[in-house]
């Protein structure tokens, strides 16, 4: 899933989902993009370096989805308890698109308005 696709499918995940460069003071992280529900970030990708995208995951499902898929890693600057990496240039769309989901619906459950 490139780039482009891979935003028009957090955006369509619902009304309420945000997208923002909320890294821009720092330079290098200024082609941040960021994905928010309930104003708290579901996922975060570099821009300028398509690669690994950082997801919120069930802590008690981040071990199992590493053994079953080499295109799982760690986050990018986060803690690994609550999120993971997912190497978007080599997992396919599907699960992309599932672990995305399941990030939206863990922030949106979390904070609910």
């Amino acid at each position: 899933m490139n780039i482009e696709d891979y935003r028009a499918y957090c955006l369509s995940l619902g009304t309420d989902v945000e997208e923002r460069l909320p890294f821009t003071a720092f330079k290098s992280a200024q082609g941040v993009l960021a994905f928010y529900v309930h104003g708290h970030i579901f996922s975060f990708l570099d821009c300028d370096n398509y690669g690994i995208i950082t997801l919120k995951c069930q802590p008690e499902r981040i071990e199992e989805l590493k053994a079953q898929y080499t295109c799982i890693t760690k986050p990018f600057n986060l803690p690994p308890k609550h999120w993971i990496g997912i190497d978007a240039t080599t997992a396919s769309d599907q699960l992309l698109q599932q672990l995305t989901r399941n990030s939206y619906q863990i922030v949106k459950a979390k904070y609910k308005q």
